[in-house]
């Protein structure tokens, strides 16, 4: 019996050494996804293959499959007939063997004792290119199957025994776009995740591997108890919700467009399955297929952990295996949530996405005060060209915004779910490459009418300085964001391009295109939905939004029913009027 401060503190240690593993990262990283946008994970594994602690400030997305891949690698090696030896560095992107998609490439040191191995640290990120067919490594939306995506990693050992494979290293500064920035990231995640190693091999040298073990499965048991008593809290029964994505809006063939996600979900006493049957069969041909391990299992675990055990309620809440035990995940094989390979699926960000939404809007039906409104969901694009100094590539993510929930406002212009990457300063951007940010503000008059309204989106226009190309993968272009308990639905997206005097639509999901100098991208995010009636809104707050330019007293009046003055101050009887 091991007794609980010791459990805390060796879990707060494996806490600690996962965030400094994260930090180290973001300041050896040259790339401004990792550095700025913190899309990269870190995580400690036991020797089982069980989570133990994740970097708190890095992206669900990313961390949380951390443990998925070393089961993949443990299979492949296995299959192999390898084994795993001290010194090893494991290399792996396999999103049918555990990887979110193949661009999340993650790097992983087998912790050893002498000859015994007792646990693993990771570290995965998303790197800007893998030698796809097209450069970057987003807005691959053309690729016919999981070749086309990429450069394909399973198991390789970078470091064998302690020696470097140099091999290996060749080939990938010969298949990548712009390999000292790809090449200088992969160099960064093996420093990190081998200063995670030290770490754990010093905190399991303080207290033994007994007591540490002990700990571990003490504080996976707490975990697990936390969320079988959320799930016991709830009614026992069946909900159901679904929602749709655009697919390939502007497809000629309806098996690649409006493509359906359906997810019930089912209470009984302490656990709780998400069935995911009468999602849309998987498009063989296009990369919109999301692995079920890497993406599908993290939409699903996030979701329920973040609406059930609420840290605003529950306070800190470890992150380990523990909080999945209750839950059990169905998906069809075939269909876009548990694709048979070679199914590409290197575009399952915005599906993804969804999905998680989808899993809200069922539970919205068993706990409503904790749900938001339907979100708005993002778009990625890849940006690239040739300069005098050689080849460059850049990937930036377009914010959505949050539907509106009891008691708040949805929030503006930020990444949503699973997919919470920070904003690229305008400065960043504008120094490391040739784009230029002609606009980047809040969209307004588009919201999701609700007492507590959807989030609002962001409007961004990119100008192209050099020749160069882009690619574009997201959604929403077609479908609104739902409205909860008598809210309005918030807003689509649009994208245009303008080239010279001609201004052209876009779809959500583009292939590369070659572009112009001067040629510029202008983007319109979604707008969440709404929460509860328009017509409860507080006056104040609707006066407030027209004061921030984000309403115009005539929308305050048409949709809100609040009546403002010349001076934009509230007329009372105005509005009671209206609202009566």
């Amino acid at each position: 019996m091991i007794d609980p401060v010791t459990v805390s503190v060796i879990h707060g240690a494996l806490e600690t050494i996962s965030v400094e593993m994260g930090f180290k990262l973001m300041r050896m990283a040259h790339s401004s996804i990792i550095r700025e946008s913190e899309d990269f994970g870190a995580a400690i594994v036991d020797r089982h293959g069980r989570g133990l602690a994740e970097s708190a400030q890095s992206t669900p997305l990313q961390s949380g499959p951390i443990p998925g891949y070393i089961r993949g690698i443990t299979r492949q090696l296995a299959a192999r007939g390898d084994v795993l030896r001290p010194g090893d560095i494991i290399m792996h992107n396999d999103p049918y063997g555990g990887a979110s998609h193949g661009p999340d490439v993650a790097f992983v040191v087998p912790v050893f004792m002498g000859e015994t191995l007792v646990g693993y640290t990771a570290t995965t990120a998303h790197h800007l290119d893998i030698g796809a067919l097209t450069p970057g490594s987003c807005g691959i939306v053309d690729a016919i199957d999981a070749y086309a995506e990429g450069l394909q990693f399973k198991a390789i050992k970078v470091f064998d025994a302690g020696r470097r494979n140099d091999a290996v290293w060749h080939i990938l500064r010969d298949n990548i776009r712009a390999p000292d920035l790809v090449v200088g990231d992969m160099e960064a995640q093996v420093a990190a995740a081998r200063i995670g190693a030290d770490r754990l091999l010093d905190l399991i040298g303080r207290y033994g591997l007994e007591t540490f073990e002990a700990a571990c499965e003490a504080a996976l048991a707490h975990t697990e108890k936390l969320m079988r008593q959320a799930i016991a809290a709830l009614p026992d029964g069946t909900w159901t919700a679904h929602t749709f994505i655009d697919g390939f809006e502007d497809s000629d063939d309806p098996a690649r467009r409006d493509l359906r996600i359906q997810a019930s979900v089912t209470i009984a006493g302490d656990s709780l399955t998400v069935d995911l049957t009468g999602t849309a069969p998987q498009v063989s041909d296009r990369p919109i297929n999301m692995p079920f391990e890497g993406t599908v299992d993290i939409a699903v675990w996030l979701t329920i952990r973040s609406i059930l055990l609420d840290t605003a309620i529950f306070g800190h809440i470890a992150v380990n295996e523990g909080l999945t035990r209750p839950i059990t995940i169905i998906a069809p094989k075939g269909c876009l949530a548990n694709p048979i390979f070679p199914a590409p699926t290197i575009a399952r960000f915005s599906p993804g996405n969804q999905l998680a939404d989808t899993v809200m809007k069922a539970l919205a039906q068993v706990v409503p005060e904790r749900v938001s409104a339907g979100i708005g969901n993002l778009r990625v694009m890849a940006f690239s060209g040739e300069t005098a100094d050689g080849p460059w590539v850049h990937m930036e993510i377009f914010e959505g915004s949050y539907g509106g929930r009891q008691g708040s406002d949805g929030m503006d212009a930020v990444d949503t779910l699973f997919a919470n990457t920070r904003n690229n300063p305008v400065e960043d951007v504008e120094s490391h490459l040739p784009l230029r940010v002609r606009r980047y503000e809040l969209r307004d008059g588009a919201v999701g009418a609700g007492r507590w309204r959807g989030g609002l989106g962001s409007i961004r226009e990119f100008e192209m300085l050099t020749d160069g190309g882009v690619s574009i993968e997201g959604d929403g272009h077609t479908y609104r964001p739902w409205g909860f308990a008598g809210g309005g639905d918030g807003h689509t997206a649009t994208m245009r391009l303008m080239s010279g005097n001609t201004k052209s639509a876009l779809p959500s999901k583009s292939p590369y295109r070659r572009v112009r100098s001067g040629d510029r991208f202008q983007c319109e995010g979604p707008a969440g939905g709404g929460y509860g009636p328009a017509m409860q809104r507080d006056p104040e707050a609707v006066r407030a939004d027209v004061l921030d330019g984000l309403l115009s007293a005539a929308e305050a009046r048409a949709v809100f029913g609040v009546a403002l003055t010349e001076a934009l101050a509230l007329d009372h009887a105005g509005t009671a009027a209206l609202r009566a």
